[in-house]
């Protein structure tokens, strides 16, 4: 195995983590040599950086070798002990040394290295798995469209195990923007992502930023339906709640054919997670389903067709300044034109409703008995609160 190979697979700090955990078992000095023979962990630090005779003989041979008294004598800097080769991947990656008379430590010097070797190789299991985990992540962001497409994604993902071509859907996670310290949200993402995958085991999952995290969830055949999409996701808030230092939200994208519709639902969980907060504050859980036109909306405001569907409230603002008419026509639309209801989340009499909204209309321009005119105050009113 090349040097850089064999450095990738044994580090100094992984070389000092075996040190220390097998010398609490062992009463003896342990080195740890990597595969150009120089010292790279020891229980004595003054040893660090120092070539190891023995280990570059082993090295060399291929085998464990034995140093006692009168070899030891013979060579530059060199103890008793006995070294052995550290295997990794079918290649010798190091050598591992312990000190002392060979007939008093033989018995311990195999066990030694099987313990050494143990922990290589769970550490190289663990890179695979961040490796993976990274990779996964990075295929994430490029579906939903934040990262850019590279021409290996197929090959990527198939590797990965993932069809990019299954039907799914995206859930925006927003921690609480009351968490400032990084360490509790990086936390708390983890919690959040290993929370995901334990309740949706098909799901693909990516940090986008310290506060928000996105999930693909699949949702072929059945998995489609939008009541038990949303009982479904529901049901996910309600098991990530669990445990949470602070409140999350969550925002349901909608459902788009083909891969293009990833990023078309990733953007509209985001829109329809930005509008729910504005429009329905207490709620925790939004969904494009139950906002879309809202969500649609929230893209059209600029140019002069959006000053044009502004101008009638700007009409009313000009006669409205303690705002009570824009809040009356707010609960209005979010009681769907009920005026009863309306007038009862106002507290105000249903005659008294009755008289701003005819003044609305007057100060507007506008019919409120016309379907258009009342879409224009509607789309007026929420471009102005985008």
């Amino acid at each position: 195995m090349h040097d850089l190979a064999a450095m990738l697979l044994l580090d100094a700090s992984l070389a000092q983590s075996i040190v220390d955990r097998t010398m609490q078992i062992l009463h003896a000095n342990v080195n740890v040599m990597d595969a150009r023979g120089i010292i790279i962990a020891s229980g004595d630090p003054a040893r660090l950086g120092a070539r190891h005779e023995g280990a570059t003989m082993v090295l060399a041979q291929g085998r464990t070798v034995e140093i006692d008294d009168a070899l030891a004598s013979c060579l530059h800097d060199a103890r008793p002990g006995i070294n052995l080769p550290l295997r990794a991947e079918g290649a010798i990656v190091g050598v591992i040394g312990l000190s002392g008379a060979p007939d008093a430590i033989r018995q311990f010097a195999e066990l030694l290295r099987m313990a050494a070797e143990t922990m290589l190789e769970q550490a190289r299991l663990m890179r695979i798995i961040a490796r993976d985990l990274r990779l996964r992540e990075e295929l994430v962001l490029q579906l939903v469209g934040i990262a850019t497409p590279t021409p290996a994604l197929e090959d990527w993902a198939r590797k990965l195990g993932v069809d990019p071509d299954l039907p799914r859907v995206a859930v925006l996670v927003a921690l609480d923007p009351a968490v400032g310290d990084a360490t509790a949200l990086l936390a708390e993402q983890q919690r959040v992502l290993e929370s995901i995958a334990r309740a949706e085991p098909g799901a693909l999952c990516a940090p986008v930023s310290l506060r928000e995290i996105v999930g693909l969830l699949p949702v072929a055949g059945a998995g489609n339906d939008p009541v038990r999409l949303h009982g479904r996701v529901d049901a996910l808030l309600v098991r990530l709640q669990r445990g949470a230092p602070r409140p999350l939200l969550l925002g349901l994208g909608g459902v788009f054919p083909g891969r293009a519709g990833l990023v078309r639902s990733y953007q509209s969980a985001r829109t329809v997670l930005r509008v729910g907060r504005r429009r329905q504050p207490a709620r925790a859980l939004h969904c494009y389903a139950d906002q879309t036109l809202a969500v649609l909306l929230a893209g059209l405001g600029e140019g002069w067709q959006a000053d044009e569907l502004r101008r009638p409230l700007q009409r009313v603002a000009e006669h409205d300044r303690d705002g009570v008419l824009r809040r009356t026509l707010a609960a209005w639309f979010a009681h769907d034109m009920k005026s009863s209801l309306a007038a009862g989340a106002l507290h105000v009499h249903r005659n008294t409703l009755d008289y701003r909204l005819r003044r609305i209309g007057e100060f507007s321009g506008l019919d409120l008995g016309r379907l258009d005119d009342v879409l224009l105050l509607f789309i007026a009113l929420e471009l102005d609160q985008g």
